[in-house]
Formats: C-alpha cells, sequence, structure tokens
C-alpha cells in the first residue's frame, strides 16, 4: 500500500519523474510511453471493461513492487498503467474503483485488488510469463519469511532517520546480508530472480540513495553479498525503467524526515 499523506505532499513531480524513467528506457533500448498522470479534472478510463489495468502513482515504491513484476513477466501489452496523481486525486478513483483511494490497485476480471505484496504474488499466478516464486519447499518457506520481513525491515530504516542514523541503521541491512548467504546458486534472495527480490528492492534503492547523500552511509560496506544483489538487479530492465529520480528523492526525504530537526 501507499505511505500515509504526510509524505505524498513531498513526492516527485510527474514530469521529474517521466523524464528520468524515460531516459532510463531509451538506455536499455525498452521504450515504454507512460500515461500522464489522472488528476481530480480526469475522467475515468471505461472502467470494469475487461482491460487489465494497474492503477500506480510513479514515485510509490509499493506500486513500483507491482511494476516490476508486470514489467518482468513481459505484461506491458496486457496489464495497461492508470497513473493517479495522489497530490490531486480524481473522486471516481476513490468512488468507483478502489474505496482505500490508495496505489497500488489492480482492475482484473471485473475486481479490484489491492495491497502491493498480494498484488505481486497475484500477478506471478494469474498471468503467464517467467515465473517468480519457486517450487523447492525449502525457497518457498524462506521466500515466505523473508516477505513477512518487509514491513519489519522498512519501518525499521524509516525510523532510523528519525533519530541516531548511523548507530541504528546497521541491523535490518545486517539482516539482508545473513539471508541473502542461505543459497548459493545465484546473486539473489532465493538463488534466482523472485517476488522477494522484487519486494525489497523499491526501498533498498530509495535507502541507498539517502542513506549515503546525508549521512555518508554505505550500506553495501563490509556486505558483499548486498553489495552483489544490488549490481545484479540493476541489470534488470524490468526494474531499470521503473527507477526513482535520485535527486527527488533526496530532497522529498528530507523534508520528510529532516525537517524537523
Amino acid at each position: 500500500m501507499a505511505p500515509a499523506s504526510s509524505w505524498i505532499k513531498h513526492c516527485l513531480t510527474f514530469k521529474q519523474v517521466s523524464r528520468t524513467l524515460s531516459r532510463t528506457a531509451m538506455a536499455t533500448g525498452v521504450q515504454e510511453v507512460l500515461p500522464p498522470q489522472l488528476t481530480s479534472a480526469s475522467e475515468p478510463p471505461p472502467l470494469f471493461d475487461g482491460t487489465t489495468r494497474l492503477y500506480t502513482y510513479y514515485p510509490c515504491p509499493f506500486a513500483q513492487r507491482v511494476w516490476i513484476t508486470r514489467n518482468y513477466k513481459g505484461l506491458q501489452d496486457e496489464i495497461k498503467l492508470v497513473a493517479i496523481d495522489l497530490l490531486d486525486r480524481p473522486a471516481w478513483y476513490k468512488e468507483k474503483v478502489y474505496p482505500e483511494n490508495k496505489v497500488p490497485a489492480l482492475e482484473h476480471n471485473n475486481k479490484i485488488i489491492g495491497e502491493s505484496l498480494d498484488l505481486i504474488k497475484y500477478v506471478d499466478s494469474h498471468f503467464e510469463g517467467p515465473s517468480l516464486f519457486p517450487d523447492d519447499p525449502s525457497k518457498k518457506e524462506f521466500g515466505e519469511q523473508l516477505i513477512a520481513y518487509t514491513d519489519t525491515f522498512t519501518r525499521a530504516v524509516y525510523t532510523s532517520f528519525k533519530g541516531e542514523t548511523v548507530k541504528e541503521v546497521g541491523a535490518p541491512f545486517d539482516y539482508l546480508e545473513n539471508a541473502l548467504h542461505k543459497f548459493d546458486d545465484g546473486p539473489f534472495f532465493l538463488g534466482q530472480f523472485s517476488l522477494v527480490d522484487i519486494a525489497y528492492i523499491p526501498f533498498v534503492e530509495r535507502f541507498q540513495i539517502f542513506l549515503l547523500d546525508v549521512w555518508k552511509y554505505d550500506i553495501t560496506s563490509g556486505r558483499p553479498k548486498l553489495a552483489a544483489w544490488i549490481e545484479e538487479i540493476n541489470k534488470i530492465d524490468a526494474y531499470k525503467q521503473t527507477k526513482c529520480d535520485p535527486k527527488g528523492l533526496v530532497e522529498m526525504y528530507k523534508k520528510r524526515f529532516l525537517a524537523q530537526q
């Protein structure tokens, strides 16, 4: 789900995000024309007409999880992006689409599904494309444990931004480093790229940028597995197309976490 509105007012503008994503897509040789964000003045798409739609907000890390999943499975034509401007939300989105009034949300088979962790599993199991969760029982069990830990991980890091960050922030990243030692058949959490990696990377991406810029804290220092994981993730086209704008991210997080310090 998207975080509370306390941070949304500081999010990147669509133009900033669109520029960055467009440059990235061109660099990878894959160009997806991103639809403009819909505002309170926008008419809704033809709802529940059989089209599968992913309602998103480009700067949102929760929505980014589902966006990456869609891209990796090659569903750009099957799942249409509908970008909602969370700073100026259209009334019809809450009234006719998703009463929770959050992103991400998926319109599929005449119903709406929400919550990012549920959605990445849903997209993986209900659509064609490479599977993103293993059949191996030990990997499946460990994968579920790691996915369940994501909220604890993000909460711990966000909380550290308001305290003695450098002293407090190490443990969550040590947890990831240790988890990456579990399987040795690839650089990812379960060896091969999976939903677990998708669940974490939008937040690790943002934390790495902010911690290095503000506190000069390198999350990969002394964590070789985490460093290798980030390096490999950055090679995946499905992810590259969704990355946030570093400068805008730092500005947003400074306003959110440091304004009253």
